[in-house]
């Protein structure tokens, strides 16, 4: 249970932020001139960055973080590395039929270079501009389509298959949004034109309704807020037929980095939809149905985290049912170990979180509601990822990655255990590394009182605290 020692705001965490801007700086320089593999990095094995050869679903991270460095210090020189090494390397992605990953590729790379170019943090050149649109359409197209249906909408379904809905997804619906809100459509079989707003609202529901438990109905018997991280269905009539876990120790126990997944995507998705004009949500039941949808879950969600999912300093194990827990007594009552020898912690999950935390209560704040509880959640959080004395930030010039502690699939054993371990540490994962950034470029922005970071640009950003 996060311990909220005391009260933060952005502001106090300014330092710390421009200390892992300053160490930012030299991982992404390191892997940028080091890197061989015809893969994407996906996590580090002795510090250094490895390949997985799955989807490639992390390479827009690699691209996305140059990026945010420069958004965060200015520095033009990752301003030309983010943005040559997304047109170089990053087309294959926007066609890519077989994932369900278009948010993380594309927003972070195409998205991020339109953002700066909308906010005129970059020459807001009209080819630039258009380039950037016209890939962000197709991406959001292409995500679009790959879609099971169900008697309530239906889902975009995961590599795994037309059965399998992930909860991942919902933080990867950036893609179906920001095409939506340029303006585009999917066009299918017999010129059947397809609202990519419609698939938004159906997936998130989809998602809400099977992946997020409220300890009510169907889930009487469970907890408010927990989540699985694939819900299963049958193809031929969309029934749901339960939960799975691809990397979660089970079905009946929250993976915490799809938990996290979830916080943050609701929360974002709140933000998105109280830019869209009324009109366009009556379909779906109008606003206050969907928005309403969405702030339960978000709700749920980040409560569970809050409350139970996590250690007293915000950070998490890797699972809530992981059973080398019991071995740890009472650990939500004392700051997370990362160094035990029975279940390792996942601070790219707690990256994640922070930031679900943070907007969750930003948008709370708009519609009059009171969100000190979310705000200061996330602020401890961060203040725990970034203290300069802690465990989180690697500090080592030789080690590829930023955010020491991530873990990619333990049950596939994929992670690094260190000799004289049992359990995975001191690692980092791409998309750790690349939240850790974004969060890192969030709270600068409050901070400084600079045009809200949000996905979908600073005009709608702007609406979205009307």
């Amino acid at each position: 249970m996060i311990r909220l020692d005391r009260t933060r705001a952005p502001r106090d965490l300014v330092p710390a932020i421009d200390r892992l801007f300053e160490l930012s700086a030299v991982k992404i320089r390191s892997l940028d001139q080091t890197w061989t593999s015809s893969g994407a990095p996906v996590f580090t094995v002795d510090g250094r960055y490895s390949a997985r050869g799955w989807t490639e679903w992390t390479e827009g991270f690699v691209y996305g973080a140059a990026l945010l460095q420069f958004d965060a210090t200015g520095d033009d020189a990752f301003l030309q590395l983010g943005q040559q090494r997304t047109l170089s390397r990053m087309s294959p992605h926007l066609t890519h039929v077989g994932v369900h990953d278009h948010g993380f590729n594309n927003v972070s790379t195409y998205g991020n270079l339109w953002r700066l170019a909308c906010e005129q943090r970059i020459d807001p050149d009209r080819w630039r501009i258009h380039f950037c649109e016209l890939a962000l359409k197709v991406s959001g197209a292409v995500q679009a389509r790959r879609w099971t249906r169900i008697p309530s909408g239906g889902y975009i379904h995961s590599f795994n298959g037309a059965h399998s809905l992930f909860v991942d997804t919902v933080r990867s619906l950036r893609a179906l949004a920001v095409a939506h809100q340029l303006g585009h459509r999917l066009a299918e079989e017999q010129d059947a034109q397809i609202n990519l707003l419609e698939r938004l609202v159906q997936h998130a529901k989809a998602t809400a309704d099977f992946s997020v438990y409220y300890g009510r109905g169907r889930d009487t018997y469970d907890r408010r807020g927990r989540t699985a991280h694939e819900s299963l269905f049958n193809v031929v009539n969309g029934t749901y037929r339960g939960p799975s876990s691809q990397q979660g120790y089970s079905p009946f126990s929250t993976w915490t980095r799809g938990l996290a997944w979830a916080m943050l995507g609701f929360a974002e998705q709140l933000e998105f939809v109280a830019t869209v004009p009324d009109d366009e949500l009556v379909p779906f039941g109008g606003r206050d149905a969907v928005e309403g949808f969405m702030r339960d879950a978000a709700l749920a969600t980040c409560d569970f985290y809050i409350d139970e999912a996590v250690a007293q300093d915000g950070i998490p194990y890797w699972d809530t049912g992981a059973p080398g827990l019991a071995a740890l007594g009472d650990w939500r009552h004392r700051p997370a170990d990362p160094f035990n020898d029975h279940e390792p912690v996942d601070s790219s999950a707690a990256a994640i979180a922070a930031q679900g935390l943070l907007r969750l209560g930003h948008y709370l704040a708009s519609r009059g509601q009171d969100r000190e509880r979310y705000t200061q959640a996330g602020l401890r959080v961060v203040a725990t990822l970034t203290d300069p004395a802690g465990p989180y930030l690697s500090t080592d010039p030789n080690h590829h990655g930023l955010l020491l502690h991530s873990v990619y699939h333990w049950p596939n054993g994929w992670d690094h255990v260190p000799a004289g371990s049992k359990v995975p540490r001191g690692e980092s994962s791409q998309w750790g590394d690349y939240h850790a950034r974004e969060l890192a470029l969030y709270v600068k922005r409050l901070a400084e009182e600079a045009p809200y970071h949000a996905f979908f640009g600073p005009d709608q950003a702007a609406g979205a605290t009307r």
